[in-house]
């Protein structure tokens, strides 16, 4: 049975269920939602997809997830990939998720919005040279975590680089610049060099272009 990922592209947590469904090898299709368009917001969505109102949202079969971390594990344990090789792995994986959730992702896609998604004159400018202050602080961590590593957790690739990496391959800028973080730079670009790899928009239905 075809796995749906209801999604869009702008979204980086959409990417990140997105990106480990397509490097898992299940079968999966995306599912557009029309975010923008009010569409997770709707009593339809809530009632029959998430009553958080958020994207993404994966169905298989009768299983509806929501939250990209959940819905990561769940593709872990249908695929036995990306969830660590030993039990300190795997709880090493998801202190990862959770400070990502919190740390890195939650700030990155704050200040991305307020900076490319809202009109100039409605941007919060204290706001937003608040939040790349935190940013900086999560790059820093990450950074110095990557220096003589290859991925986060272990010898390859575990949700903890799928989760962390969900923001910093946009296009849109935010004030993270991969030139500044040599070894985030090299991780990324390890990353984007797995078989199989596609960026956001390569992905997932839905572009700013879409809406210009």
């Amino acid at each position: 049975m075809t796995i749906k990922l209801h999604c869009f592209g702008e979204s980086g947590n959409s990417y990140k269920a997105a990106l480990a469904l397509e490097l898992s090898g299940l079968d999966w299709q995306a599912v557009y939602v029309d975010f923008f368009g009010g569409a997770a917001r709707s009593p339809e969505f809530r009632a029959n997809l998430s009553v958080m109102g958020e994207v993404p949202v994966m169905q298989d079969g009768d299983i509806t997830l929501s939250q990209s971390g959940v819905i990561q594990d769940y593709i872990t344990e249908k695929s036995g990939k990306f969830g660590g090789t030993t039990p300190a792995e795997h709880r090493e994986v998801l202190r990862w998720i959770l400070w990502d959730n919190h740390k890195l992702s939650s700030p990155g896609g704050l200040t991305r919005f307020l900076m490319n998604f809202l009109p100039e004159d409605k941007q919060p400018k204290e706001v937003i040279a608040f939040t790349q202050g935190r940013l900086k602080g999560a790059y820093k961590t990450l950074d110095t975590h990557l220096e003589g590593r290859e991925w986060i957790v272990g010898d390859g690739i575990t949700n903890a680089d799928l989760s962390c990496c969900g923001y910093l391959y946009y296009p849109e800028p935010f004030g993270f610049n991969r030139a500044d973080w040599p070894n985030i730079d090299a991780w990324l670009t390890r990353l984007s060099e797995t078989p199989g790899w596609k960026a956001p928009y390569d992905l997932m239905p839905g572009s700013p272009a879409d809406r210009a």
